[in-house]
């Protein structure tokens, strides 16, 4: 009995961390205490300024140092001039802080931030500190499960400061505000009976700013589909596209591609 009870605590551990892997924004959730994960991004983007496409490759390694904090390590290539070339890096931590845990359900609260270095003339009035800008972000992630739903949102501040070689515009307001909210549901299995259970989650998220000096502001829309195989491999695509804007931004959506592999007990 104690081992059909281990069982399906086990899966129902499983069903909670697939569903918060979210595409293109943080839950409040880490990744396991002790383990290592390795992250490849990839993206291409239309530049509407030279009407082409932009490929990007993102490498990055997290590390789960205890079951409430986890940094990150990214480093951001792309194709905008010639060849493919390093744009910048960034270092993100992630605190969890609250956490209410029941049988099918929980509530968690996370505190981050980022520092990001970049070497890419600026040509966008938005603050991108995930390959566009230098800069930093602090900011608050509240992450809600219920069953097979999963509810996130964040809010955090954000400030561009001058790229390595290329002067901040001062037209341009260095100071923005950033807001998501993201939505995961589990569509399959329908029932758990192995950890090794391929699972499919489906997803829309919504990516927001507001520039501070001026009040203009857009928002993303981010439909994706996640396939999470032996619950240690992830593969995300997504397809991000602009509702609304009024900021100056020559890239306003792509497709993305994401691959992830995690190691448990690396550091344990």
């Amino acid at each position: 009995m104690r081992y059909i009870v281990m069982f399906f605590f086990v899966c129902s551990t499983i069903a909670a961390y697939a569903q918060e892997l979210f595409v293109v924004t943080e839950p409040a959730s880490n990744v396991p205490a002790g383990s290592l994960s390795v992250r490849v991004g990839q993206s291409l983007i239309k530049n509407d300024i030279k009407d082409n496409y932009i490929y990007g490759l993102s490498p990055e390694v997290t590390w789960g140092i205890n079951k409430s904090l986890m940094v990150r390590a990214s480093s951001y290539f792309d194709n905008a001039t010639n060849g493919m070339n390093l744009a910048g890096a960034s270092a993100y931590a992630k605190y969890r802080f609250y956490s209410v845990d029941d049988l099918q359900s929980h509530f968690r609260m996370a505190a981050f931030g980022r520092y990001s270095w970049n070497k890419s003339a600026i040509h966008q009035e938005s603050i991108d500190l995930m390959g566009k800008n230098s800069g930093f972000e602090v900011g608050l992630v509240a992450t809600q499960l219920i069953k097979k739903l999963a509810l996130s949102s964040n809010v955090s501040y954000g400030r561009a400061l001058d790229n390595d070689g290329n002067d901040f515009p001062e037209l341009y307001g260095r100071d923005a505000i950033n807001y998501t909210f993201s939505a995961g549901r589990l569509m399959h299995p329908n029932r758990y009976k192995s950890y090794k259970q391929t699972n499919i989650n489906a997803m829309i998220e919504l990516v927001g700013q507001t520039i501070t000096k001026n009040g203009r502001s857009y928002m993303d829309i981010v439909p994706a589909v996640q396939f999470i195989i032996n619950s240690q491999a992830r593969i995300d695509v997504a397809y991000q596209k602009e509702l609304y804007g009024s900021v100056h931004r020559p890239i306003k959506g792509g497709v993305f591609l994401k691959l992830e592999y995690t190691f448990f007990n690396v550091t344990n």
